[in-house]
């Protein structure tokens, strides 16, 4: 199975990436964690997306806050698919990372998910991933399933709660 890159603007993002982190867990999926600026180590930053096919990555998610151009930095420098996850923080709450992330020049797309929304990033890097590999395609569609029926038993319960 491919890996999943994981990277970070600043250790101040962990908290974030660490969600994104668990779902990789969750399913099994390997990965390798990183602290790359695009402003601050752009030769390490390219170096690494670069290198990133060769080196077994099959999906890389960025997370950064504010400016927030390490995904496109990364996407500029390889053909994987790069999921930003814009951070929250910093004067605007998060609405400058998002907008850094999301508008990227024609040709060099970043997927991007809500600010703050690390999980998603790891479930559509799983789902990226799960298109050459059958094992990881069924522990999403059980994910799916379980989700589902959660859902479902708690309708149940609130519909026989206030059910007139």
């Amino acid at each position: 199975m491919k890996k999943v890159a994981v990277i970070m603007g600043s250790d101040s993002d962990l908290p974030v990436a660490e969600k994104a982190i668990g779902v990789l867990e969750e399913f099994g999926i390997p990965y390798a964690v990183h602290v790359y600026s695009a402003h601050r180590t752009p030769a390490e930053a390219k170096e690494f997306a670069e290198n990133a096919a060769e080196n077994g990555f099959g999906v890389i998610l960025c997370a950064a806050g504010m400016a927030a151009h390490l995904a496109g930095a990364i996407a500029a420098n390889c053909l994987l698919p790069v999921v930003g996850i814009p951070v929250s923080g910093g004067a605007l709450g998060g609405m400058d990372a998002l907008l850094s992330t999301v508008m990227m020049p024609s040709g060099i797309p970043v997927a991007t998910v809500a600010v703050d929304g690390a999980k998603n990033a790891a479930y559509l890097a799983a789902e990226i991933l799960a298109l050459g590999d059958e094992g990881l395609r069924e522990k999403l569609a059980r994910f799916r399933r379980d989700a589902a029926e959660t859902v479902l038993s708690k309708d149940k319960k609130i519909s026989q709660k206030y059910e007139k």
